[in-house]
């Protein structure tokens, strides 16, 4: 895995994820790998043509790819970009109606981190007896400098173990992760 990833940064990127059902289009990539929009159709109970004019949007964005080799005629099997690198762009670069997309993203972003979090809480027993949970919480006293190096680090930490489902090692599930930090006063 090589740390020269794509980077999505632009408002257009931000704004093709502003929306539910494309956050879960990719969420089915993710998890699962290449789809059609009929399989994605399928998966995710909604119509085809819904799931195409979103694909277009995924793709507009920079988001996810076509793979011209498995497709075939009007068949289009879609993977998300390998190794993009999802990132907001500098706050004073972007417009009022910008900010306002952001903040959308921002919101769906922590309600599923929301649920996440109460996914672990609630523990699912056979989950945490074959120890497939894991957590940590702390706290540190850091300039901004600082924190933006633990940011940068944690990426690459990411990247280093970062696997499609097509390259993972047998056995391997799909495993959330998320890492945030806030000011604490």
């Amino acid at each position: 895995m090589t740390e020269d990833r794509s980077k999505a940064s632009s408002p257009e990127a931000l704004k093709a994820l502003a929306h539910p059902l494309r956050l879960r289009i990719l969420r089915h990539l993710s998890v699962h790998g290449p789809a059609t929009s009929t399989t994605l159709a399928a998966a995710l109970d909604e119509n085809t043509g819904t799931l195409s004019y979103h694909l277009r949007m995924l793709e507009r964005g920079g988001l996810i790819e076509d793979i011209p080799e498995r497709s075939a005629g009007r068949e289009r099997w879609w993977r998300g970009v390998p190794g993009l690198d999802i990132r907001r762009p500098p706050m004073d670069d972007v417009t009022a109606g910008e900010r306002a997309v952001i903040a959308e993203l921002d919101r769906l972003r922590g309600a599923e981190d929301l649920e996440l979090a109460r996914r672990f809480a609630a523990g699912q027993k056979e989950e945490s007896e074959e120890g497939w949970l894991r957590g940590s919480r702390g706290l540190s006293h850091l300039t901004k400098e600082q924190l933006d190096a633990f940011h940068d680090d944690y990426l690459k930490l990411l990247a280093k173990y970062r696997h499609t489902p097509e390259d993972a090692a047998p056995g391997a599930r799909p495993i959330l992760l998320r890492w945030f930090g806030i000011p604490g006063d």
